[in-house]
């Protein structure tokens, strides 16, 4: 009885005490944000706002360009996971439904670009952006984003491909479809889910990159958020309000799309089960 009761209440205990570690620091960046000065210098901690203040947003959003970092952002992100999710769809496909003389080595090579560290390429990455005369500009960045997208994507479309039967496509070949007709009304939709978290995966990564945008885009009007975070260290220390403050705005997009793309891919799993 007191083996079955504690087996009952170790797991629970347990998804307790890890929510609060991971859950803590966010509240803590939100709840920093809205605090007066004085109640973040204070020698003692202060868990709650004595009172809410905006002042500290006022002061990140009112940084030279701020509007430049966020359309930049923007479009940096959004262009480079859609490029990369055209790519992978086909990629994911040929991989999943094809046999070809080095297949198995594409996807080896898929596993090693996806462990590589994007860091140890940087100074490449530079030259040939400097040579092709294409520094302080988007294009680069969003290919290059692309391509540190890529693989995850592949890799992940593959498995969601893979698991469609092929029945239901030869089934709607048979019915008068061609192969791009039948990938596109049969196995499109029951790769919603997949499209969901890789696209999810796919924003976060391109949205928090920082080393990349700080080396290649030096002119502000070229740059991206990450960046716009470290407006807030000076010679004199950091404006820790003003920091938290733009750190929870930075995040805010990341928050709604996931909350978004959580319930999008539940409704798409049910859709294609009842479709396939």
């Amino acid at each position: 009885m007191k083996r079955s009761l504690f087996s009952r209440i170790w797991p629970n205990a347990t998804a307790v005490i890890l929510f609060v570690g991971f859950v803590f620091p966010v509240y803590w960046m939100f709840a920093t944000a809205f605090k007066p000065t004085g109640d973040i210098i204070s020698e003692n901690p202060v868990w709650f706002p004595t009172h809410i203040t905006f002042e500290h947003f006022k002061t990140a959003t009112g940084v030279d360009h701020f509007w430049t970092y966020v359309t930049n952002s923007l479009i940096v992100t959004v262009c480079a996971v859609v490029l990369s999710l055209a790519v992978a769809l086909a990629g994911a496909f040929a991989l999943a439904r094809m046999r070809f003389k080095g297949r198995r080595g594409f996807i080896i090579g898929f596993m090693l670009a996806q462990m590589a560290p994007w860091e140890v390429m940087i100074i490449a990455m530079y030259m040939i952006v400097r040579d092709a005369s294409m520094l302080n500009s988007l294009v680069p960045l969003t290919v290059f984003y692309m391509m540190m997208i890529l693989p995850f994507t592949i890799l992940t479309l593959r498995g969601f491909v893979a698991a469609v039967p092929k029945e239901l496509e030869e089934a709607a070949m048979v019915d008068g479809c061609t192969r791009a007709q039948a990938f596109r009304k049969v196995i499109l939709p029951l790769l919603a889910p997949g499209l969901m978290s890789t696209s999810l995966f796919g924003f976060i990564t391109a949205w928090n990159e920082f080393p990349l945008v700080l080396v290649l885009n030096k002119e502000a009007e070229a740059q991206t958020l990450p960046l716009w975070l470290s407006s807030f260290q000076t010679a004199f220390g950091n404006d820790w309000g003003a920091t938290m403050a733009a750190s929870s705005l930075f995040a805010v997009p990341i928050l709604i799309l996931f909350v978004f793309l959580q319930r999008r891919a539940v409704n798409g799993l049910t859709a294609g089960a009842v479709k396939g």
